[in-house]
């Protein structure tokens, strides 16, 4: 019986392969790749749907998210492309995807399809959604969440002030289920240990990975959804925003790199990634919680000028993070970089008419603050005429941008001490 399942198996890939090769020869020429794969750690901002399993209000699989998507919504949380679809599509990453051994031998050894695919290929990619990974393991499409389902109903206007989101170390408690940093590095380090398995050993795995490129970010959760919310955290009581900083950065870095001493949990932290196999890691900088239209409606005088509060504790974080991209660098082959989304979300909001974008949105009327999603019927506009889609959640266009200068640098600003661009290349 096995045998006949191991020859079902190798006749399902040799039609696959060709299908793909045939597929392939048909289309136009694509550039290569520029890099063998692309591992993204973060949060709703770069989520493509790791939510939608899990019990939790924080999903986006139902319209009007990814309106303007071309595979509808699937747990993206804007219209269409996050901002790492933008730098995976610019990697040309997912041309030969396929040929990847590891795919070949996940259709030969079926033991260890489920576990293998959900935990590699599913790290949010744009190769993932684009290959339909839930049709290639149905088991991994469950809880479809109805557009009756929102939680929120937001209204928006025109407005000229806004700003960026980011990422979470999992303090979402407030909004159920989530899938926190440590637990997305468990999943990685499983991961890494099955492609040794795989792939003949622990140290081609640990070649093939360092080619790759990593982005990771963290951080804007933990103030959106914890320093600034007093009624449900203490936090803000406890420490003033440059401790809490440092108590953030301490838990970041830790989970980077674990298995080395330290002072700095943080810094143990980012070395978990270095641990199993990371040398390209882009560390995405949190963007302007004080702009959101979440922010604004809750705390802004005016409903329009940004929580200067808010903001100023952001950049507390931020230059510390940059002071971790030296330390980690300081590791034998690490290459570390800060992307500065901050400031290119600035820069969006200042010159937005030059980037297409001539007003901003701001949420309006929202019902339950914690608004991830639009009343259909308020749901009559172009969306990427705005920078946000949501209370918290940038649209395309604005992810366009984003990720564009995260991998090419428009300004010295945008990243330190290089763009994703030249990371690649190192």
């Amino acid at each position: 019986m096995a045998h006949v399942d191991l020859r079902g198996a190798m006749l399902r890939a040799r039609w696959l392969l060709l299908l793909l090769a045939l597929s392939s020869s048909l289309g136009p020429a694509r550039p290569e790749p520029q890099v063998p794969c692309y591992f993204i750690f973060g949060d709703s901002l770069v989520d493509n749907g790791n939510n939608n399993n899990i019990a939790s209000l924080a999903v986006a699989n139902f319209p009007p998210y990814g309106v303007d998507f071309a595979g509808g919504p699937t747990g993206r949380f804007t219209n269409g492309l996050t901002s790492v679809d933008v730098i995976g599509s610019v990697f040309s990453a997912c041309n030969k995807y396929f040929s990847f051994p590891l795919l070949l031998a996940l259709l030969l050894a079926r033991q260890y399809f489920k576990d293998v695919l959900a935990s590699i290929i599913r790290i949010p990619t744009l190769c993932s959604s684009t290959i339909g990974v839930s049709r290639l393991h149905p088991t991994l499409r469950k809880y479809e969440r109805p557009s009756t389902s929102c939680w929120c109903k937001l209204r928006f206007r025109g407005r000229r002030n806004t700003g960026g989101d980011g990422a979470t170390t999992g303090t979402l408690i407030s909004q159920g289920g989530r899938i926190p940093f440590s637990g997305q590095l468990q999943t990685y380090r499983s991961a890494v240990q099955e492609m040794g398995r795989i792939l003949g050993g622990q140290e081609t795995a640990a070649t093939y990975l360092s080619k790759c490129i990593f982005s990771v970010g963290m951080g804007s959760n933990d103030y959106l959804n914890n320093y600034f919310m007093p009624a449900l955290y203490g936090t803000s009581r406890q420490y003033t925003p440059e401790q809490y900083a440092d108590v953030l950065i301490q838990q970041y870095s830790q989970q980077l790199r674990v298995g080395l001493s330290s002072s700095s949990p943080s810094y143990r932290m980012m070395t978990t990634l270095y641990n199993y196999g990371a040398r390209k890691v882009a560390l995405m900088g949190v963007g302007q919680v004080g702009c959101s239209p979440s922010e604004l409606a809750q705390r802004s005088p005016d409903g329009i000028t940004c929580v200067e509060e808010i903001n100023s504790a952001i950049r507390v974080f931020n230059a510390k993070l940059i002071g971790v991209v030296d330390e980690l660098n300081a590791l034998d082959g690490a290459h570390f970089i800060y992307i500065n989304g901050y400031g290119i979300f600035e820069d969006i909001m200042r010159n937005s008419a030059a980037y297409g974008n001539d007003s901003i949105a701001l949420c309006r009327n929202v019902t339950f603050v914690f608004g991830g999603c639009f009343d259909v019927v308020a749901f009559a506009f172009q969306a990427n005429e705005y920078l946000y889609f949501d209370a918290f959640h940038p649209t395309e266009a604005a992810n366009i941008v984003i990720g564009k200068r995260s991998y090419s640098a428009r300004s010295p600003s945008d990243a330190y001490p290089m763009d994703i661009r030249r990371l690649a290349k190192v």
